[in-house]
């Protein structure tokens, strides 16, 4: 999910907690953006720039796209993109912002909540940033994740790390978190099906939502699927 509000990430205060049997994703989230006009910097997240910048463009999917920043970043780049969110003010917002971008026409975007998605087709770079929810567990949706990566395509996975989350959020269940090596293990990422190509903890200075500052951890997997020889 699309990071920055003040540098913190969606999904870093657990939205999505346990406010009763019918709370669903898609209105939890819909409060959220409805109480402010902006909830995300509009920057695209900097794990993403960092590793996608070198990939040659082609069809992309980024899910739990927020307001669009990242999915803006890559259509700029020559990707077609398409954007998932279970939110239909943040992407409502988000098409707003591709439009004013000149780049409406190279992105799709999808209302889906995550937690019943499959995926219908594959795509040569498929990025999830900061996928943290107390409603659907990560290894869920980031194994559908994997399968959507065709062969030769790149599978881009950031999150907070468990050690160095960001003091401002309110963090209740740990299992919402992951190291590289847990989503290496979880979704099944090594050889021959699979190249990794970057496995690390990244430490970044960040500031929080009242000004604090703080540095954070991202947990950061990008992983290929090898063409066929």
């Amino acid at each position: 999910m699309t990071e920055h509000q003040h540098d913190s990430h969606r999904g870093s205060d657990d939205t999505g907690g346990h406010r009763g049997d019918d709370v669903t994703a898609a209105g939890l989230w819909d409060e959220k953006y409805l109480s402010r006009p902006k909830i995300w910097s509009g920057q695209p997240n900097p794990q993403l720039t960092a590793e996608a910048s070198d990939l040659a463009p082609g069809a992309a999917l980024d899910l739990g796209c927020g307001e669009g920043a990242d999915a803006i970043w890559l259509a700029g780049r020559g990707w077609a993109v398409t954007g998932l969110d279970v939110s239909a003010v943040a992407l409502g917002r988000a098409a707003a912002h591709a439009e004013a971008a000149g780049i409406s026409e190279d992105v799709e975007w999808i209302q889906q909540d995550l937690a019943s998605w499959v995926p219908d087709r594959q795509f040569d770079l498929v990025t999830a940033q900061f996928l943290h929810s107390t409603l659907t567990p990560w290894q869920q949706t980031l194994r559908l994740a994997a399968a959507a990566v065709r062969t030769g395509g790149t599978l881009l996975i950031v999150g907070h790390h468990p050690v160095g989350l960001p003091p401002w959020g309110a963090h209740a269940d740990p299992e919402m978190y992951f190291t590289a090596e847990d989503l290496i293990s979880e979704l099944g990422i090594k050889a021959p099906d699979w190249r990794i190509d970057v496995a690390a903890s990244r430490q970044r200075s960040a500031t929080g939502p009242a000004g604090e500052a703080a540095l954070l951890t991202d947990a950061v997997l990008r992983a290929a699927r090898p063409a066929a020889r």
